[in-house]
C-alpha cells in the first residue's frame, strides 16, 4: 500500500471538479458505452460509437502527447497483457452492463438523473469490484490475472511494441487516427444537434477533452497518471467511505484532516453523479424513478457481474 500523504483542498477540489465535468457532458450527450456498442447489434446505429470513436482519438493524442512532452510523470500506466482475464472479464462485463442497464459510468452518472436502478447497478459494481479484488473470489481473479504475456520484452505492451516498440510509436498512432477519424467524418460531425443536450460530435469532443484533463491533473494533483478509469476509483471511493480508507495497492493517497484517507481518482467518483445532476437539472430532466423489485435485483445482480468482470478484464 501506498505511502499516505498530507491531502489538501486544491487535491480534493481537483477530483471532484473533473468529475463533475465528466458527468455533466455524459448527460448532456446521453452518452454510455452499453448504448453505443448495442444500437449497432440492434438497430443498426453507429451515433453513440462515434461518439466513442471521437473520445478515443482525443485521447489516444493527448495522452501519448503529454507523456512524450513530460506532463505524465513516470509515464501512462499501461496494463499487463493478460488475454485470458482480458477477454473472459470482457465477456462478463459485457453481460453486467447489458443486466445492469448501462456500463460503470453510465449507472453513475445516471444517478445524478434521479434514477434508483443506477443507484442499485451502482451497489452492485463496487460490490463485485470489491469482493473480486480482496474478498473470496480473490483466488480466481489471481489465477486468471497470473497468465501474462510479454510483447517486444515488455510485460505492459502497447500497440506499437508489436511493430517495433518506441521507434514507430507515432506512426501507428498516426495510422489508427486516421482510421478513426475516417469513420468518425463518416458521420458528419458537427451538424446541427438535437433541441436538448449535446450532439454526437460535441459529446465525444468534449469527453475527450475532459479525459486528458483528467491524466494531467492525475499528476499533478494525484502523483500518478490515472486518466478517467470506473473500476479501481469506485472501489477507492466506497472503501474510503465506508473504512476511511480507500486501500489502494498502488496510487498515492491522500489523508483529508483526519476524516478519510483517499486517492485523487476515488474524488472524481463524487463529482460525476453531481454533474450529471446539474446538467438534468437545468435541462428540467431530474426525476426520482424506482422501478419495482424485481428489475431492482435484475440490475443489482447486473451490477456484480459487472463488478467482476470488470476488475478480473482490468477496467
Amino acid at each position: 500500500m501506498e505511502e499516505v500523504q498530507p491531502g489538501n483542498i486544491m487535491i480534493l477540489l481537483s477530483g471532484i471538479l473533473v468529475g463533475v465535468a465528466f458527468g455533466f457532458v455524459l448527460q448532456r450527450g446521453r452518452y454510455c458505452s452499453n448504448s453505443a456498442f448495442r444500437d449497432i447489434i440492434f438497430i443498426n446505429d453507429y451515433t453513440l460509437f462515434r461518439t466513442y470513436l471521437l473520445a478515443l482519438l482525443i485521447a489516444i493524442l493527448g495522452a501519448n502527447l503529454l507523456e512524450d512532452l513530460g506532463f505524465m510523470g513516470d509515464g501512462l500506466r499501461r496494463q499487463a497483457f493478460a488475454p485470458v482475464a482480458n477477454i473472459i472479464g470482457g465477456y462478463l462485463f459485457g453481460m453486467g452492463i447489458v443486466l445492469a442497464g448501462g456500463c460503470g459510468s453510465g449507472v453513475l452518472y445516471r444517478i445524478g438523473e434521479g434514477l434508483v436502478a443506477a443507484l442499485f447497478a451502482s451497489l452492485g459494481f463496487v460490490i463485485g469490484i470489491v469482493t473480486t479484488t480482496k474478498g473470496v473470489l480473490s483466488p480466481v481473479y489471481k489465477l486468471l490475472r497470473g497468465y501474462k504475456v510479454e510483447i517486444g520484452g515488455s510485460g505492459s505492451p502497447a500497440l506499437w511494441d508489436l511493430f517495433g516498440g518506441d521507434s514507430v510509436k507515432w506512426i501507428v498512432i498516426a495510422i489508427v487516427s486516421v482510421i478513426l477519424a475516417i469513420v468518425v467524418i463518416k458521420g458528419k460531425p458537427f451538424g446541427k444537434g438535437p433541441a436538448k443536450g449535446y450532439s454526437w460530435s460535441l459529446t465525444g469532443l468534449l469527453m475527450g477533452l475532459v479525459m486528458i484533463l483528467a491524466w494531467w491533473a492525475s499528476v499533478y494533483y494525484g502523483g500518478q497518471a490515472r486518466g478517467l478509469s470506473f473500476t479501481g476509483p469506485t472501489s477507492d471511493f466506497f472503501l474510503a467511505i465506508i473504512t476511511g480508507n480507500s486501500q489502494a495497492p498502488s496510487d498515492p493517497m491522500f489523508d483529508f484532516w483526519g476524516i478519510f484517507t483517499a486517492t485523487w481518482s476515488a474524488l472524481y467518483i463524487i463529482g460525476v453523479p453531481l454533474g450529471a445532476y446539474l446538467s438534468a437539472k437545468g435541462l428540467g430532466e431530474f426525476k426520482l424513478k424506482a422501478p419495482g423489485a424485481n428489475e431492482l435485483m435484475t440490475v443489482f445482480g447486473g451490477g456484480l457481474l459487472m463488478g467482476f468482470g470488470a476488475a478480473t478484464a482490468g477496467g
